[in-house]
Parts: structure tokens; sequence; C-alpha cells
């Protein structure tokens, strides 16, 4: 609980713990101290028998000038209300968007959760699979990692965490219903255990390796924020190597990993990123739509998923046809997607065309990155020059070029390159993204010894899969060698039949392509290759405007206190329900709801004035917002309300934590 004294910056921010022990509120105070040293720390007793009550008063005094702008930063606020836990380290750029993309209830639970299934076929003893999953988890910090979103985002790594496993019959449940539902259920982000298995027994029409036996489908879940499918297959092949050794992994923990990674990354000089940067980022005019204005004349909800496959020879043929001029299968994709932003821009001469490409961020100069499972890269905006005159071996070796300029920097998150390009945070450099998933292989020794027990298990196919952006393409090769491509895009941006329309036309550039010569053939050749497809419609995004909406929840007794519950994207859902019908004390309860990124001038008018003492609650990231309006109103009018900020929690947690926090507030007042 705090109360802010507006433009007196010279004054202590003094926050009172309501609820810890002395030994956790010491370690609250020297976690700040240790990661805040512009204060002096100092903590105290709120009231005698603080020790027994869990009031505790937490005072920073700055040590020198204050600096400019809001002294309850981010960070100071993760810092404050984070778990107690083995320690925290920083979210990468695309954790950092995709948790608030998450956490903002759009969509439902089963947002951004993937799956990866493949059949196991042979004896299976589940009480050494669920102890091999365990033993994973005891050596690998991602599998014991929460998010917390209070203040900056950041990856919260505990010491324990349970990979949850669990059989089904398939006379119990179906196939696709068991994805279905797995799917649907989501993760508590805020809770460690962001991966887990099922299992399905007989199903119908598959066969086994010998007589009377039937494969065991198994499904891994998890969160994209955590992972990308490359760390969920080393995962699945560490997995293999504990059942393997009877359900224990040998060893400590396995260095390094998410850990190291963080580290590598806080000693990256930015002077040669932001130089880069600050030229390469896309132009204003840069081609980034898929579609030309229009779209859906109705709005849809949900992500659409389209899956095109090009056939092992022509498969072939492409990846000889792009080695013969000095690029990769991936450089050929990147300029037919580069050819279809620009068709789609309706320009007639050179034009910048801009869509992100998203590298692993695995190649870097840190020993075994490549085995390290997590979510280590970003998508980073590539821009080429479509010229229809040139001719298409140069725009083929001009993309090439621009994507290995890119790897030399591909741990810049968005973020910065919008700071040092000019962009407005928060917006987008592109409206697509290419990404060429590389699937790690089972080492043969590790099949071997498998196949040595009467095991046979298949490679792992995704299922699903999600995107931030109206767009992403996402290739792969298959068993087969086909090359396997996936459209990911937003229905409410694109429909089905301009997704479908999108990903043919690629496929027949693709197959185009290496049956022209290079000599006289042009990058205007290749667009009248499909002179005669429609050129696909893409819906403007819905506008972000600021807006409020205050609504009484609880009338409370008369002339008692008001306790305002701030909300915004990332509360708990349930949180403030429960406090409104547990929370016994008598004050008149309403919400402010606050959405966009611009905080009204003065949000609480409605609720001043009557001489009733005013209390803003915030609970994960609304504190920051309560603490804001507080500190506003404290400026525009002399009094500072009192604001209860607590971390991201279960709803009867965080109900829980403010309610014990509301009646120190009226205990003060009394």
């Amino acid at each position: 609980m705090h109360e802010p004294f507006g433009t007196q910056a010279w004054s202590s921010l003094v926050f009172e713990l309501c609820g810890l022990a002395r030994t956790d509120a010491e370690a609250v105070a020297a976690r700040v101290a240790e990661r805040h040293r512009e204060y002096d720390v100092e903590l105290d007793d709120a009231v005698p028998d603080a020790g027994r009550l869990g009031r505790h008063l937490l005072r920073l005094t700055l040590r020198g000038p204050a600096a400019p702008g809001e002294p309850l930063t981010d960070d100071l606020l993760a810092d404050l209300v984070a778990p107690l836990a083995a320690g925290t380290i920083a979210v990468t750029g695309e954790q950092r968007a995709l948790l608030a993309a998450a956490v903002d209830g759009q969509g439902g639970p089963g947002r951004y959760v993937e799956q990866i299934f493949w059949d196991w076929t042979g004896p299976l003893d589940l009480s050494r699979f669920i102890t091999a999953w365990q033993s994973v988890a005891e050596r690998e910090a991602v599998l014991r990692a929460s998010f917390d979103w209070a203040g900056t985002a950041r990856l919260v790594l505990h010491d324990r965490a349970v990979v949850e496993v669990i059989r089904h019959v398939h006379a119990d449940v179906g196939w696709s219903e068991l994805r279905r539902q797995d799917r649907a259920r989501g993760f508590e982000l805020y809770r460690p255990g962001l991966l887990r298995v099922s299992l399905l027994d007989g199903l119908p029409g598959t066969t086994g390796s010998g007589a009377g036996q039937s494969p065991t489908r198994l499904l891994v879940t998890y969160h994209r924020a955590l992972l990308d499918e490359r760390g969920a297959r080393l995962l699945v092949r560490q997995f293999y190597r504990s059942y393997l050794a009877g359900g224990v992994l040998p060893g400590g923990e396995r260095r390094p990993d998410i850990r190291d990674h963080a580290q590598w990354l806080t000693r990256q000089d930015p002077a040669g990123a932001r130089e880069f940067w600050s030229a390469a980022a896309p132009p204003a005019d840069a081609a980034v739509s898929p579609g030309r204005p229009g779209g859906p004349p109705r709005r849809t909800e949900g992500r659409g998923r389209i899956q095109r496959r090009l056939m092992p020879p022509r498969t072939s043929r492409l990846r000889s046809w792009a080695a013969g001029r000095g690029a990769g299968e991936s450089s050929a994709l990147h300029v037919v997607w580069a050819l279809l932003l620009y068709r789609a821009a309706g320009a007639e001469g050179p034009l910048p065309v801009a869509f992100g490409v998203h590298l692993s961020g695995r190649d870097m100069s840190l020993r075994a990155a490549a085995d390290i499972p997590g979510l280590l890269g970003n998508p980073l905006p590539l821009t080429v020059t479509v010229d229809p005159a040139a001719p298409l071996v140069d725009l083929l070796l001009q993309v090439r070029d621009a994507a290995l300029d890119l790897t030399s920097y591909a741990w810049v998150c968005g973020d910065r390159i919008r700071e040092w390009s000019g962009r407005a945070p928060g917006s987008d450099l592109t409206e697509t993204t290419v990404r060429f998933d590389s699937h790690p292989e089972l080492p043969q020794n590790l099949r071997a010894e498998l196949a040595a027990q009467g095991i046979r298990v298949g490679v792992p196919q995704s299922a699903g899969g999600d995107t931030t952006l109206p767009v992403t393409l996402v290739a792969h090769h298959d068993t087969d060698g086909a090359l396997v491509l996936t459209a990911l895009y937003d229905r409410a941006r694109f429909t089905d039949t301009d997704a479908s329309g999108t990903l043919s036309q690629c496929l027949q550039l693709l197959r185009s392509l290496p049956e022209h010569p290079d000599e006289g053939f042009t990058v205007g050749d290749a667009l009248r290759l499909l002179s005669t497809s429609q050129v696909p419609r893409m819906a403007s995004p819905e506008p972000d405007g600021s807006r409020l909406a205050l609504a009484v929840l609880r009338a409370g007794e008369p002339g008692e206190d008001v306790v305002c519950l701030v909300t915004v994207p990332g509360v708990t859902p349930g949180a403030y329900d429960t406090l409104v019908h547990e929370h016994e004390g008598p004050e008149r309860i309403v919400s402010l709801s606050v959405t966009g990124r611009r905080m009204p001038p003065d949000p609480l008018r409605e609720l001043r004035g009557d001489g009733r003492r005013l209390t803003l609650c915030g609970a994960g990231p609304a504190g920051r917002v309560a603490h804001e309006i507080a500190r506003r109103t404290a400026e525009q009018t002399g009094e500072a309300p009192a604001v209860v900020m607590t971390g991201v929690g279960g709803a009867a947690e965080s109900a829980e934590a403010l309610s014990r926090a509301l009646r120190a507030v009226r205990e003060r007042s009394i």
C-alpha cells in the first residue's frame, strides 16, 4: 500500500507491505536495495506487533537528485510485488509481445498455446514415463519458469515445478477432441508448469510393430511465450534420455540455459546494432500489407490456419534453382513473399517492401546455444526494394544479403528497433512474418537405444499455431522432404478465402520460378505469372483509442469510503469479482476499466468531492496504472488517495491480498 505525494519529487517513497512475515519483508527490502541502488532502503514496523500482523514499512529515499518521470517505475514495481522465488530474468522481445497478447483476455485461454504430437509403439511404463519428465523439469530451468507482468515483464524461476502427465483412452475421448480440450484449457502463466503431456491409448485405424500392439499417441502442449517448437523438441529428446536411463537424467542442471542466454544479452554492445537498425528499419512508405484495403465485410473472430505442400520433386528443384544462384531455399521463399507484398500495394515502379524474418536466436557466440530450450529469437524486419524492371536474380541476391545482415543483430528486440528508428512505441514494424523452422533430428544412438527396448517413436508433428500479426507464414520440411507452408492469420483482418488465395499464389510462384531462365527474366515477368489471380483484401485494424468505463459493483454503507478497482488487460480474471463477494468491509466498491495507451487527465472526477476517502486497487499490471491515477489526483487536488497493489496471482489469492490491504487502510483512517 502506498500514498503518492504528487509533485514532491524529493519525498521518500513509503510502502506498507501487508501480509508478509518479517523474513519475507526483509527479502523484499534486500531485493529492492540490490537492484535500485539510487535509493537508501529502510524497513520498519508499521504498527505495534507488526510481526504477528504482517505489516511493515519500506522507505525508499533518493541518494541524489530525482530523475524526471514517474518515481514508481515498472522495474521498481516488479521488484516490490514479484514472488519470492529463486530468481528472475528479463523476457526476450518476442516473449514480451506474446505475453502482452496472451494476457489481454481476447480469444480465450487457448491463444498462443501450441502442440506437437507423435506415436509411441512398444512398451510404455507410465510410472517411469512420469518420473522421466519430472527429472527433465529438475534439470531444465525453462520448465520451472512462470511469468510475472505486474511491472516489467519477467520470467520467474522456481525451485520446483510439476510436469502434468495424464493418460486417456480413446473410448473416453477422441483424438481431435483431446487436442481441442487441451488447447482450450490454456495455462495460468503466473504458475510454473507451462508444459504438459497427454497420452491417448487405443486409437482406431492404427497398427503397431507386432501382434497385438497399437501405438500410444503422445501430445505435448506448451505455451508459445515460453518455448518455440525447436525448444519443445529439444525437451522431448531430453525426456527420451531420461526414460532410457530408468526415469532419472544423470548429472545436475544442464547449462547453458535461459539464464546464461539472458546474461549473454546484457553483455552485447548496442552501438553497432543502433547504427545498423537506424538505417535498416523499414521506411514509412514500405509496403507491409499482404492485401489491399478492404477485407471481410463482417468481422470474424479467432485465428485461421491453412496448410499447403510443395511436392518433394518440386521442393528439390526449387532448392537446386536457388543454390545455383548462390542462395538458399529460404531466400527463394522470401523473394516470393516480397513479390506478394509488392503486388498487394498496387505500385508500378520501385518500392521498398518489408516483412518479418524470424530467427531462432541460437546462432550466437555462446557455447551449445543451439541446444538451449526456450524462446530465444525475435522476428526482425527485413526490407528490400522490389523493382519490376530489375532481373529477378538480383532480387534473390538482395533478400539473401539482407537476411545475412540481420544475423549479426538477431538479439535485438522490436522495441529497440522502434526506438532507434524513431517509431512510436508499440507500433508494428511489419504486418507479416516469415518463419522457416528447422527441427532437430533425433540422434541415431537414441533411436537405437529405444529400439533395443522394443520402442519405436514417430517424428513429432505440429498442431495448431497462432500469430500476433495479421499473417505469419511458417515453412518446414516434412519427413518426405516436401516443403510445407502454413499460413497463420487473424480472421478479423484476413478472410479464409484471402488467406487461401495468398498461400496458393505463393506456391504457384515457388513452382514456376525454377522453370524460367535467368537471362531476361525480370521481377515484372514474375509478377505477371499471377495476372489471372485476384489480389487479396485485408481489413483495417480496430482503432486503439483510450476508453474508460466506470461501474458501481457494491453500493456500500452510507458515508463510507470508496474503493476503486482499476482494470486493465492482464488482470487475473475473477480477482475483482471474488473481492467484491468476499470482502467484508463497509466500503462502496466501484470499477474503473482503462483501455488504450493514453491515460485520461482526470479519470476519477466522478468519485471525488463527497468527503469520502478514496482507495485505488490494482491487481498485477493494474497497480502501475492505479498509482499513476493516484499521483495525478494528488497533483490536482493536494490529497493523495491510497493505492493498494498486488503482484500477479490467482483470483482467490489476489482478492485475499487486496482485502488484507484494504483492512489495513481502514485501520489507518480510524
